[in-house]
């Protein structure tokens, strides 16, 4: 999310002041100590021959999953981690962005386009498409940002055919999570406190957030809890942070789980494939681990939690998948599914910037100093506390829905854009010199703001293909962007709203107005037109890594399902999958919030399936 990121700190001035290490070693003396409850898990050397349930993948729902399972004392579950632990540097908001072409990445790539113009100004014409590899998954590389979705979404879901999986029937797996300490969110019937996640307003922000609550009333909006009982609105984010820190999920639901003799888990553990009999009953899974490769086995299930780009990949290398591809591949096929399908993303223009004449922004310049570290330290706040992303909103353009309760776009606001730390931000995004020394440079040590404006619901969607059957190739994304000029339409009305919020007398305070510079190889068309748009957007293509759908859910009678409302793998026995990747249809949201209670769900469904807990009875 480099963009609303806009980070404090640049590469080169972090690593020569050496505040980036100082900043480390702080925190390790100030924080953990080995008997901390706050301090990670260590990895299971030593593994068993045989578990009741395999995890595979410790992100943002394999977490979850490990956790709640083990909750039953005499299962054994072995979670498989393909990364190791988070650090320090990691847990400070701030720094969000520097986890990305870190060992913590996957560091994916798209397929260069063939369809539809997309990410043509990105080198190579590749969008950089960052997951986590590392337990907590993508949620320690995130911007923390907690949106639930809309509700209409997940009664769409059901009304697909997926039983159980109502706006109703989810929202208590939601509470069941969440550790709110916002009192006037947590006294709602639509929050709770208590859970594993930490949920909250981070403790600063700048001048601007306020500015865009007030610009939200102007143009008619109301400011209110997006995660309530109307999402249209505007609200300072909610973030899944803790004192000031980074909460991922492997802090929320495996430290405090960590002693469990139950639940052991390997890191630095990447999964080939899975092993089946001649029933075509799972009965294990073959891993890489220290150079070797190594086998263990399962009694009841195992979990795939690898993510929306992971899961399709495994699925196919075990032989489940669309028949054609395959045997194209040479891959025995185990079940014929539409795996690696329905591949859908959040997509919006990047670099929005709008110019303001008041010291005001999240300017690097600034917040770059030792008693702004110490303050962050020592305290628990300061500017270190914000991952960049103060505001939010869901807004309805022309094409919305009239009922004006299931708004079509998402504003991410930010108090920094592209030049707040440019070098970083190229790097990240892949963007082209040229592009950022037209556009960007020019504004060095100018006070910026931007809007992320995102598509919420689009109708282009994708698919995820192996290359080769060597499970340590990458597979290949195809987002296939833009198809649909529906989704083009309501992504230019949404940036003219996003016009409009400069506009307002909330922002002209501050002498606010666009860049105008405009984007290479767009100049031919005159700015703010829809053609223009429509090439900026094809250029500057950005998403904020919401990869989702792959392993859709559906009733039996969907051809294009590959798992039941209950997420096990048609065709299959003894295999699950649990995470984005089973979303039918995408949320109208930042997903990591809905990945956490697909955790919790399908833990509550495993757990029903093995007669351990009664059905539709949430365990608080």
């Amino acid at each position: 999310m480099a963009i609303a990121l806009a980070t404090v700190f640049g590469t080169t001035s972090v690593i020569g002041l050496g505040l980036i290490p100082l900043l480390a070693i702080s925190l390790m003396i100030h924080r953990y100590n080995l008997a901390d409850p706050e301090f990670p898990p260590m990895e299971t050397r030593e593994l068993r021959t045989m578990y009741d349930f395999i995890v595979v993948g410790g992100g943002s729902a394999g977490s979850v999953i490990a956790s709640r399972l083990s909750e039953v004392s005499n299962w054994t579950v072995l979670l498989l981690e393909a990364g190791g632990n988070e650090n320090e540097i990691s847990d400070v908001p701030i720094l969000a962005s520097y986890m990305q072409l870190s060992d913590f990445d996957w560091r994916y790539q798209t397929a260069p386009p063939t369809t539809s113009a997309y990410c043509l100004a990105m080198i190579g014409d590749r969008c950089n498409w960052p997951r986590g590899k590392v337990l907590g998954g993508s949620s320690v590389l995130n911007a923390m940002v907690y949106v639930r979705g809309n509700r209409l979404d997940y009664d769409n879901w059901a009304r697909l055919g997926n039983t159980g999986w109502s706006y109703e029937e989810v929202l208590p797996y939601f509470l069941k999570s969440e550790d709110n300490r916002n009192p006037y969110l947590a006294r709602t019937p639509y929050h709770k406190t208590g859970g594993y996640l930490t949920v909250q307003e981070a403790p600063w922000r700048s001048p601007l957030s306020i500015a865009f609550l007030q610009a939200a009333r102007e143009l008619g909006y109301e400011n209110r809890d997006i995660n309530g009982a109307n999402q249209t609105g505007f609200m300072l984010t909610q973030f899944t942070i803790r004192r000031g820190s980074r909460c991922s999920t492997a802090k929320a639901f495996l430290r405090p789980v960590k002693n469990r003799p139950n639940l052991h888990i390997a890191m630095n553990a990447q999964v080939l494939r899975v092993l089946f009999n001649a029933d075509k009953r799972a009965t294990g899974v073959e891993f890489l681990r220290d150079g070797l490769i190594q086998t263990v086995r399962v009694r009841r299930e195992i979990i795939l939690s690898a993510g929306a780009i992971n899961s399709p990949q495994l699925l196919m290398l075990s032989g489940i998948g669309p028949r054609e591809h395959l045997e194209e591949l040479g891959i025995p096929v185990l079940s014929d599914l539409r795996v690696g399908d329905n591949l859908q993303d959040h997509v919006g223009l990047g670099g929005l910037t709008f110019l303001v004449d008041e010291p005001v922004t999240l300017s690097k310049e600034r917040f770059q100093t030792l008693p702004i570290m110490m303050e962050y330290v020592l305290r628990e706040k300061g500017p270190l506390t914000s991952s960049g992303i103060e505001g939010l909103a869901f807004v309805n353009t022309k094409y919305a829905d009239p009922s004006g309760s299931y708004p079509d776009m998402q504003f991410h606001f930010a108090p920094s854009s592209i030049n707040s730390d440019g070098e970083h931000i190229s790097k990240i995004t892949g963007l082209r010199e040229s592009v950022y020394n037209t556009m960007y440079k020019p504004l060095k040590n100018v006070e910026t703001w931007s809007i992320l404006p995102l598509l919420l619901r689009p109708k282009s969607s994708g698919w995820i293909r192996l290359k080769s059957k060597n499970p340590l190739d990458a597979p290949e994304i195809n987002p296939n962007y833009f198809t649909r000029k529906e989704d083009m339409d309501i992504l230019v009305d949404g940036i003219r709203i996003a016009m409009e919020l400069s506009n307002t007398s909330a922002f002209q305070r501050f002498g606010s107005r666009p860049l105008t510079i405009k984007m290479p190889g767009c100049q031919r068309f005159p700015f703010d037109t829809y053609e223009y748009w429509e090439c900026a957007i094809r250029h500057f293509t950005f998403t904020i890594y919401h990869p989702t759908g792959t392993c859709k859910m559906g009733p039996k009678d969907d051809p294009t399902a590959v798992v039941d409302p209950r997420l096990r793998v048609y065709g299959v026995k003894g295999l699950r999958v649990v995470d984005a990747s089973i979303m039918p249809a995408i949320v109208s949201g930042n997903p990591n919030g809905p990945i956490v209670m697909i955790g919790e769900k399908a833990s509550d469904i495993v757990k029903e399936d093995w007669r351990y807990l009664k059905k539709r009875n949430v365990a608080r």
